[in-house]
């Protein structure tokens, strides 16, 4: 009986398997399945690093427009503008595809601000990025 138990369970577990999804680095453009990302008006402020900084609040979205400038190993890289930097997170495949970003490559970016409670950690959790021409 508890032989025939598994096999019904993983009969009935095989086609849930089947249809979980990549979802990691990948070469096709994000929302690529929805047509055309969203880009008419938004209410997520466009700040510079300074602003964000002196007065983000924790969790608030934010855009920010300038350039990365250091790479720091994993996902973690500086953003920086005119008014300051920033340390940011940056999943791969936030990068558009075949597209080469370095310090010298203006983008804009949108994503999380984390601040710790004594606001001496601060970094962008960025959740998209576009190369700005």
């Amino acid at each position: 009986m508890k032989k025939s138990s598994l096999v019904l369970a993983l009969a009935l577990a095989l086609p849930f398997a089947a249809s979980a999804q990549y979802t990691g680095p990948s070469t096709t453009p994000q929302n690529a399945a929805a047509g055309t990302p969203y880009a008419g008006p938004s209410t997520v402020p466009t700040m510079t690093v300074k602003q964000l900084i002196d007065t983000g609040k924790d969790d608030q979205h934010a855009t920010l427009r300038g350039f990365i400038v250091s790479h720091d190993g994993g996902e973690h890289y500086t953003f920086a503008d005119d008014t300051g930097r920033i340390k940011v997170e940056i999943d791969a495949r936030h990068f558009p595809p075949g597209v080469k970003i370095d310090d010298k490559v203006r983008v804009e970016i949108t994503g999380e601000f984390d601040k710790d409670l004594i606001g001496s950690k601060v970094e962008l959790d960025v959740k998209r990025l576009s190369v700005l021409r």
